[in-house]
């Protein structure tokens, strides 16, 4: 218990345990809520919301572990968004590339509206009639054996304690832990220092994004996946790839690794699993790995559920459907070509495959990212800055060319201004 104590010291739990303000926080809150009800009863909105009251309602009673772009949606349809207010915008994150196929896609919220009246949860202490028409369709659509439906977390592997404890990122580690032992970081893009890592006979796996999403679309060189699989398969290690951010058609092929022809033995896919409409994600192997699980030891109560699946299956045929790989690539390359003309002096780079695209904008005292956002937003586009001067450009797959060049024409506009 002493070594417990002494490590809480120098965790974010300790901060909330010292912490004066958390102590006059509770006093408040018990003290003023008769009070703070009544006012809120004498109070009356004229009308709906506005943006600047969504903001502060956000602020008083939310935690603050995001710094949003000030703008405040109610609605979207394909690439487009409507603030409170009713201005459009094009969406240019499609959240995170979780709406690949555009937000509310008709034939995927069907799926929804009519699962959801039939039957949504059964947990997988019975079966469902949904599941395993799921697992078939997606392990034949990929290739592989057998199927892990997950729901869990929003399905972004970047805060669990496991995650953290592999990240190179301050913002995702500092003031958490114990972190879990066991990982060892490899620079990224760089073949020599994975062999040596793999000299160690104890490691189990390698995982990997094809293409970097958070860090700021970071594309490795050609032929290093390749290298990757060569060096796992050698050593017998497993080659996991994280295709959560950059799989379901997003870079121009239905998933990134698609680039380079190779096979991973472990695909992890969320996001644009369910079009945006409910948190799905699913891991993806052989039998040789999954059939290594065995009943009871691992679990999930809204894993399988029948509403996920239904909602995933509409969200992969739309996919297919809708011929999204093929024109995440057109609409890719005439997006990269374009923004190759932008002034160099604030554009310093612009890369990405498919239509997931970054371009580095170089910061100075009159402009950095963050300002070039806001004033995108200005001009009726939302995308937003990673790492401080990297914008990611992700717009749903759905796009098309006029709106792709008008898109451009807003971006050039909004560099230009600068």
């Amino acid at each position: 218990m002493q070594s417990i104590t002494t490590y809480l010291q120098s965790t974010m739990f300790s901060k909330l345990i010292r912490s004066p303000s958390l102590a006059v926080l509770c006093r408040g809150v018990h003290a003023s809520l008769s009070s703070a009800t009544s006012v809120a009863t004498k109070k009356t909105i004229q009308g709906p919301p506005s943006s600047d009251y969504i903001f502060e309602r956000e602020a008083k009673y939310g935690a603050h572990n995001y710094h949003p772009l000030p703008v405040a949606l109610e609605r979207g349809k394909g690439v487009y968004v409507w603030d409170v207010e009713g201005r459009k915008y094009f969406d240019f994150l499609s959240a995170y590339s979780a709406v690949n196929q555009g937000h509310c896609h008709p034939k995927i919220v069907d799926a929804l509206k009519a699962q959801s009246e039939k039957l949504t949860l059964t947990s997988r202490a019975f079966y469902n009639d949904v599941l395993g028409e799921y697992e078939e369709f997606v392990t034949k659509m990929f290739n592989y054996n057998k199927v892990l439906p997950m729901n869990t977390a929003g399905n972004f592997w970047g805060r669990t304690m496991s995650a953290i404890s592999s990240s190179t990122d301050p913002t995702s580690y500092d003031g958490f832990g114990p972190f879990m032992p066991g990982f060892e970081l490899i620079p990224y893009n760089d073949l020599p220092a994975l062999e040596r890592a793999l000299q160690d006979p104890n490691v189990a796996a390698f995982m990997v994004e094809p293409i970097q999403g958070e860090a700021g679309v970071i594309v490795p060189d050609k032929g290093y996946l390749t290298g990757v699989r060569d060096l796992c398969t050698k050593h017998n290690v497993l080659f996991i790839a994280d295709e959560i951010q950059t799989g379901l058609a997003r870079t121009g092929k239905m998933l990134a690794v698609d680039h380079e022809n190779v096979r991973p033995d472990i695909i992890l896919l969320g996001k644009a699993l369910s079009g945006g409409l409910y948190p799905v994600s699913a891991v993806l192997c052989d039998d040789e790995v999954m059939l290594t699980i065995k009943p009871g030891e691992h679990g999930s109560t809204y894993g399988g559920n029948p509403l996920a699946c239904r909602v995933a299956l509409a969200a992969l045929e739309v996919i297919e459907e809708e011929g999204l790989v093929k024109n995440a690539e057109i609409m890719g390359n005439i997006l990269r070509n374009e923004l190759m003309k932008t002034p160099s002096d604030i554009v310093t780079c612009v890369r990405g495959r498919g239509l997931l695209n970054a371009i580095v904008i170089r910061e100075t005292k009159d402009y950095d990212a963050w300002k070039v956002c806001l004033r995108l937003r200005d001009n009726g586009l939302l995308a937003k800055p990673t790492h401080g001067d990297i914008i990611r450009l992700a717009p749903p797959l759905v796009i098309k060319e006029d709106e792709i060049r008008e898109c451009i024409e807003i971006i050039h506009k909004t560099i230009l201004s600068f």
